[in-house]
């Protein structure tokens, strides 16, 4: 069993975009996060000490991908503008421009050794260059739509794309060839991360899934369907044990990919959650959102478990993740900062969609969070046995019980943002006159 000190806690927000928040990104120091938007804009936030943030004005349109370099030195935009910019994140916010493609770019990632970068647009390719120099390198093109997201492998071998022709292709840098597709998306795939480990990737679709594949075996190790809309971007922990998804259903869910289950939900943004990350250590993670907001969020992962499982990094992916079962599942949920747990059973589609076995369970039951995970080759729930009808009631009565104090705790943050901004609004009065 996953060991656990506590429910993650939200630490920081900040707002000074003027539109949905498309991607953010923790320098390694620590000191800085990165942000960029729809507004055009990347900014750089201060984390400690507490300054003034910096806002770059460059690209001519959204910003739609931001990253640091492993050293922390340079910041990579790419834009709708069709051009990559490398930014010192310093006060002066200098940058140079890559002319990288003929239409939007999706994303721009850095390779671990901070030497290469890849790029992603809507032309269908992807494109490779040097940092130092600033040259392009190669393009990489059997994707026949919009390509949403690239990245390096850890070891710098390997590329993972993401399109909307509904793929992923693995890419070997060196061959320049694409060395396997995956065509198990139901939709468009908007985001694909490497485990740290780099013999899987996880990948986050239209069609409100998160699918993990070992990719020595090209086989499907997990699927998990716990949002009730489209999963906009997802977050591998460092220590391989994690996974933070973004919805547009407006929450961050924490799976344990070791056992298969939901841990947490969380709930902060008002409005689809469009960018997550862990930072480098995994100690925190930050999110943002079509509310224009920026949150960091502190992990409190347990420590000893996180250096323990840094040290089984070498383990083969099928050690280190397992394929999911029907064992009960404990989650989480935090909304900014309070949490509730309920103990739920996950049902496969079959339950769903089966009249004579829907009526074992209570409806409040058989919701799209009870089915924490969908699980691989493993017998049907109505192969086990149903849930006593004294259980089922209590937890029917649990389920009301926190839907009623869900809704109490929304409503309490909504007047408590509207008495934020009826003060704001009477300071920025008071400063004026």
């Amino acid at each position: 069993m996953t060991s656990l000190l506590e429910d993650p806690t939200l630490e920081q927000h900040f707002k000074g975009h003027r539109d949905t928040i498309t991607s953010v990104d923790f320098n390694a120091n620590m000191k800085q996060l990165a942000t960029g938007s729809m507004d055009s804009c990347v900014m750089i936030w201060n984390l400690k000490p507490q300054m003034r943030a910096y806002r770059f004005v460059g690209h001519k349109d959204a910003v739609l991908s931001i990253q640091f370099s492993p050293s922390g030195h340079l910041l990579a935009s790419a834009s709708r503008d069709k051009t990559v910019r490398l930014w010192v994140p310093s006060v002066k916010g200098e940058s140079t421009v890559l002319k990288a493609h003929t239409g939007t770019i999706r994303s721009v990632q850095f390779s671990r050794d901070g030497q290469s970068l890849v790029t992603a647009s809507d032309d269908k390719t992807i494109k490779v260059w040097t940092v130092h120099r600033q040259k392009f390198l190669f393009s990489l093109s059997q994707h026949i739509n919009w390509v949403r997201f690239a990245k390096f492998s850890p070891d710098g071998r390997l590329i993972v794309s993401a399109s909307d022709d509904k793929t992923v292709k693995i890419w070997d840098k060196a061959t320049r060839e694409c060395i396997h597709s995956f065509y198990e998306h139901g939709g468009f795939v908007n985001y694909v991360d490497f485990h740290p480990n780099g013999t899987c990737i996880a990948a986050a679709g239209t069609d409100n899934t998160v699918k993990l594949w070992d990719i020595r075996m090209n086989k499907l190790l997990q699927h998990y369907r716990v949002h009730c809309a489209v999963v906009n971007c997802i977050s591998i922990h460092p220590s391989g044990n994690y996974l933070i998804t973004a919805s547009n259903d407006s929450t961050l869910k924490i799976l344990d990919l070791l056992e298969g289950k939901l841990l947490y939900t969380l709930h902060g943004h008002q409005g689809p959650v469009t960018c997550v990350v862990f930072s480098t250590a995994g100690d925190f993670f930050a999110s943002g959102g079509s509310d224009e907001q920026v949150m960091v969020w502190k992990t409190n992962f347990d420590t000893a478990n996180y250096e323990q499982k840094l040290k089984e990094q070498s383990q083969p992916a099928d050690r280190v993740l397992k394929e999911l079962d029907f064992s009960q599942s404990l989650e989480r949920t935090s909304r900014s900062g309070v949490a509730e747990r309920l103990l739920k059973t996950d049902f496969s589609d079959d339950v769903l969609t089966n009249p004579s076995q829907q009526k074992k369970y209570p409806s409040s039951i058989l919701s799209s969070e009870s089915m924490a995970a969908l699980p691989l080759n493993q017998p049907h729930p109505q192969e086990q046995s149903g849930i006593p009808s004294a259980l089922a009631s209590t937890l029917e009565h649990i389920v009301g019980q926190l839907d009623v104090l869900t809704q109490t705790v929304t409503i309490l943050e909504q007047r408590l943002t509207l008495t934020e901004d009826k003060l704001r609004e009477y300071l920025d009065h008071q400063e004026r006159t």
